[in-house]
C-alpha cells in the first residue's frame, strides 16, 4: 500500500479573523477536527484544525495571557468540548460559547493549571 502524506497547513491569525476564518471553513464543507492550546514563553498558542476529504487546514492564535477569543460555538457545537478545557487549564476566556461551564468542566487540583507563568 502506497503511504500517502500531505503538508500540513498552519495560517496564522489574529483573534480578530477567527470567526472570518472559521464561517469560510464551514462554508467550504470543513469540519471541526481538534482544538488544543499551548504554553510557549509568555503567550498562549491555540491551534484549531478543520478536515475535508483527509486534508487538514490549521488556524494558529498567538495570544497573550488575559486576551479574551471569541467562541466558535456558534458554528462549530462541538468546540464547547475544547473551549472549556482550554479555559479549566490555561485561564482563556471563550466569548459567547453556546455551552460555558464557568470553569466547572475539570475537576482540578489547582486552578488553571497551565496557565503562564510570571
Amino acid at each position: 500500500m502506497e503511504r500517502v502524506t500531505n503538508e500540513q497547513n498552519f495560517k496564522v491569525i489574529n483573534t480578530s479573523q477567527l470567526l472570518t476564518e472559521v464561517k469560510n471553513f464551514k462554508a467550504e464543507g470543513y469540519r471541526l477536527g481538534q482544538a488544543c492550546a499551548t504554553v510557549v514563553g509568555d503567550t498562549i498558542e491555540i491551534i484549531y484544525s478543520f478536515d475535508k476529504a483527509h486534508v487538514l487546514k490549521n488556524l494558529k492564535l498567538v495570544i497573550s495571557d488575559g486576551e479574551e477569543v471569541e467562541s466558535i460555538t456558534g458554528d462549530f457545537w462541538s468546540a464547547f468540548i475544547y473551549e472549556n478545557e482550554m479555559h479549566d487549564l490555561f485561564g482563556i476566556q471563550f466569548n459567547h460559547s453556546v455551552l460555558d461551564y464557568q470553569g466547572k468542566f475539570f475537576k482540578v487540583a489547582e486552578p488553571t493549571p497551565w496557565k503562564p507563568k510570571k
